[in-house]
C-alpha cells in the first residue's frame, strides 16, 4: 500500500496494483480499476515514486524470505528468481528440444 493525502489533509492507503490511471489537472487525481478517483495533494511523480519504492520493496522482501529463520544456510530456503525469456539471439526453438 501507498499513502497519500486528500485535499483537506487526511492520509490514506491505496492499493498501487488498483491504480489505472494518474493525472494532473491541476491536482493529482488517481483513477482506480472500480473507476474510484482521488484527488490527492502529492504530485503525479510523487505518487509515481511511491508506487516504484512500494514495489521494489515488495521484491526486496520476497528476495530475503525465509520461512523458516533457523535455516543453517540462507541458500537453502526458497527464494525468489528471475528468468529471463528466449530472445532473438537463442533462434527459434526446435522440435525435441
Amino acid at each position: 500500500m501507498i499513502v497519500v493525502t486528500r485535499l483537506d489533509g487526511r492520509q490514506f492507503a491505496l492499493n498501487p496494483d488498483l491504480i489505472e490511471r494518474i493525472f494532473e489537472s491541476p491536482d493529482t487525481t488517481v483513477v482506480m480499476a472500480d473507476g474510484a478517483r482521488y484527488i490527492v495533494t502529492e504530485s503525479m511523480q510523487q505518487v509515481i515514486e511511491r508506487i516504484a519504492r512500494f514495489r521494489a520493496r515488495v521484491i526486496s522482501l520476497a528476495r530475503d524470505y525465509t520461512d523458516d529463520a533457523d535455516a543453517p544456510n540462507p541458500f537453502d530456503s526458497p527464494r525468489l528468481s528471475i528468468i529471463h525469456p528466449a530472445g532473438p539471439a537463442d533462434g527459434p526453438a526446435k522440435p525435441g528440444r
